[in-house]
Formats: C-alpha cells, structure tokens, sequence
C-alpha cells in the first residue's frame, strides 16, 4: 500500500506567482548564521511570516491552504519556519476584527516577528465546557482593570509573554452580555503561573492565578461586555486550525517565540533539519512524515502486519479520513474564493481531526503490541526506549495515544461542537431550561 503526498503547489503543476516570488525572496534572504530574532525580522516584516493574514496587517492575503503551501516552500528551501503559537493563529485575526488600526500597528509586529508569545487564558474550574460561565472578574478603576480569579488549562503559560484573557466585567448581565477581552500581561507580579504536569510526561498546561493584576484599558479588544463576540472570533480561528490537521510531522526541532524560551538570540540554521532526500517515513523516525498515513504503514511492514487483513483496514481508514480532511480544506477554499462559506466547517472539521486521533490511537497501540504499554515520560526514559522495537516512533506513538484525549475536549468538546452545528447550523431548538438570560450572578452554582 503507497500513499501519494498532495501536490505542494495549488492545481498541481504550474506554480503560483506569489509562490515563485516566495522562492525568490527565500534564495536572496534567507541565511542561517543570522539569530532567530534576526532571521523572523525578515520573514515577519516581508509578510511571509504569517501570510494568511490580509496585506495591510503583515500578511500576504492567502489563504488557508495555500499559506500551508507557504510554510512547506519555506521548509523546503532549507529555512527556518516561522514563529508558531497562538499569536499568530488566534491573537492577530482577533485584534484585526476587533482592534482599532493602533492596536494592530501595536501587537501584530512583535507577533508575526516572534518577539512575543501568547497563552489563551480563557477557560477555568467552573468554566470549560460552558465557558460563558467564567467568574474571573476584571474591575474599573480610572484607566486600568484589577483583575482577581483563576485560570486553568492554559497552554504554553509558563512560556507567555502575554494572554488573551476574558473576564467577567459586568455579574448582572447575562452570562454572555458581561465579558471583555483584554490582551494581558503575564509579566507582572499579580499574575501567578502553575505548571500541569499530564499522563504524557510533559507540562504543556498551566493554571494561573490573578490577585489585582492590572490590564489597561489601552489594551482591551473590542468594547466593554462585548467579549463574547471577540472570543467567539478567537475560537473560530482555533477550532479552524484544529481541523486543518490533526498531526504535524517532519518540523525538526522548534524554535520558540517570545522572551521567556531565550531562542531569539540562537543561530537560526541550528533550528534547521537537514534535507534526507527521502518522501516516505521510516520507522527509525528519520525520515519526514509526508501523511499521517504513511508512519503507521511503515510500521505495519516492519512488524510483518502489513498483510493483516483488520490492519490493512485500519491504514485504509486512516488513509481516507486524511484525504476527506484534506478534501474539506480544499472544499472550503474554493468556496472561500467565490465569496462563500461553510456554515459549521470548523465544527466539522474539529469533530474529524478528534476522529483521527482517536482512530491512530487505536491503530498505533495494535501495531506496536506489548511494546506500546510502554513510554518515555522524560529525555532519559526516551533515550533508554530508542532501541527497543519500533525506535523514536514507537515513543511517537505512544505519547499520541495518551494526547488523543486532549483534542476532544479542549478548543471545546466534541459535544459542544455538535450543539453548535445543531443550533447554529441545522437550526435545531436549544436544550429546555436554558438560563442564558438570567443575569449571571443569579446562576445556580456547582456545590
């Protein structure tokens, strides 16, 4: 069974003009003695750095699939990416429909240059899945608002140089009429960061705890107890990523955004992988990942499964829902182009990405047998497993198999998106017994 990558260009075979002038721009800019910060100066000012962002608010206009096809020639070239993270993702097209012009000139060059990292700080203890919910209370006083409550599962906290944070500023209101969102500083001695460490050995989620921080009122998006508006923009853009792809491969090591990682100042080419001159994975995990596919079909044939007839199904499934997600993509954009949309995609696509993951799970842990009851929690545990049957992807595997939890539940759950697409895309009536109009300080509370 071979599986074929996508085509890297849009259409196939004749290469797009901004595509050719990324090429250019790449053979004439890139450098990879040049630092970090150096290196996404360049990339972030000439627009490449997030060009899915429109053209007079540091991007290039593209769109979602082909800014992917961006990011691949910039790999390709030999060069390093641009700054990942949420800054660019969910903070620049948030501020860029709801900021005023300044606020734009103010935040979005230090996000597509990676000067800044940014944490979402928006679900809590009582408020995940109902994250209208949120008791966090941010407080008026002259030009500045004191904010007290807590936070939790706050991706990337530890590393955040700032937070998109929504709180509570009017409790009489209806849950979703009394929310602002403000772009915060994590930086001050009133914010208060708490690394969790999860079942996968890493520390990605944080809670935070705010005792009278201050956020100014400069730095609030969008109007007074208008937040919901501006956060459901914020989580359009992230379930939309979500979707894009269920699983990444072939990046190399990561180079981080920010003042806190301290890798702006590193040489930029030590980010870099080597080119193999190799398509397929391997499953010494050498080679790059051209389809989630293709590491579980590499697998199957070094462990003799690849005859299996339940296996041979399995990495059919897992073929075909990578091409239905790919398709959707490609659906949207076209849709995109003529001026349309796809009402609920993002839903949709979320709903697929948790059903891949769910779905390599499963098929990973059957191809690796005994061997994937076990897992290197940290560097030494890895290292010591690096020779034991199936190598660096096995590890892989297994730290996917305990992360396949995670994206059902955060971005919202599985069941919030089908409420939505129920009530927002299909029209269905609300659940009985919706209390979205009490004011909130009225709501019955979890005892």
């Amino acid at each position: 069974m071979a599986v074929t990558a996508a085509p890297t260009e849009p259409g196939g075979s004749v290469p797009s003009d901004w595509a050719e002038e990324l090429r250019a721009w790449l053979a004439e800019s890139w450098d990879p003695d040049l630092t970090v910060g150096e290196w996404w100066e360049r990339l972030g000012t000439s627009g490449w750095s997030a060009p899915l962002l429109p053209a007079d608010a540091y991007g290039r206009g593209l769109n979602r699939a082909d800014a992917m096809v961006a990011a691949r020639i910039i790999r390709d070239h030999g060069a390093l990416g641009a700054p990942l993270g949420m800054g660019v993702g969910l903070v620049a097209p948030t501020i860029i429909a709801h900021g005023t012009r300044e606020q734009i000139d103010r935040f979005l060059p230090d996000i597509v240059t990676g000067k800044t990292w940014w944490c979402q700080l928006f679900s809590e203890p009582g408020a995940g899945s109902d994250l209208a919910g949120l008791g966090t209370r941010a407080e008026l006083d002259g030009e500045q608002w004191i904010v007290n409550g807590q936070k939790v599962w706050t991706s990337g906290g530890h590393w955040a140089d700032l937070g998109m944070l929504i709180a509570r500023t009017n409790p009489t209101a209806p849950k979703h009429q009394g929310i602002t969102w403000f772009a915060f500083d994590m930086h001050q001695p009133g914010a208060d960061v708490r690394t969790l460490r999860e079942m996968t050995g890493g520390a990605m989620f944080c809670e935070v705890f705010f005792s009278d921080a201050v956020v100014s009122d400069a730095d609030r998006i969008g109007e007074v107890n208008n937040g919901w508006q501006v956060a459901n923009t914020t989580l359009f853009h992230e379930r939309s990523g979500m979707g894009a792809g269920a699983e990444r491969g072939g990046i190399g090591p990561m180079a981080r955004a920010g003042t806190v990682a301290d890798d702006l100042s590193k040489r930029a080419g030590d980010f870099v992988r080597a080119p193999t001159g190799k398509k397929r994975a391997g499953v010494d995990g050498t080679q790059e990942l051209t389809s989630p596919a293709n590491v579980y079909i590499e697998l199957a044939r070094a462990t003799g499964q690849d005859r299996d007839p339940v296996v041979r199904q399995g990495l059919a499934q897992s073929y075909l829902l990578g091409e239905l997600q790919r398709l959707n993509t490609q659906r949207h954009k076209a849709v995109r182009a003529q001026g349309g949309d796809i009402p609920g995609l993002p839903n949709f696509s979320k709903l697929l990405a948790a059903h891949i993951l769910r779905h390599h799970r499963d098929l990973g842990l059957r191809l690796l047998g005994a061997r994937g009851m076990l897992h290197g929690y940290d560097a030494e545990q890895r290292d010591t497993l690096r020779d034991a049957p199936g190598g660096i992807v096995a590890n892989r595997l297994t730290a996917q198999a305990l992360q396949a939890q995670a994206l059902p539940i955060f971005g919202g759950t599985d069941q919030i998106q089908r409420n939505i697409i129920g009530e927002r895309v299909l029209g269905l009536p609300k659940e009985p017994g919706d209390m979205s109009r009490l004011p909130w300080n009225e709501l019955p509370r979890n005892g």
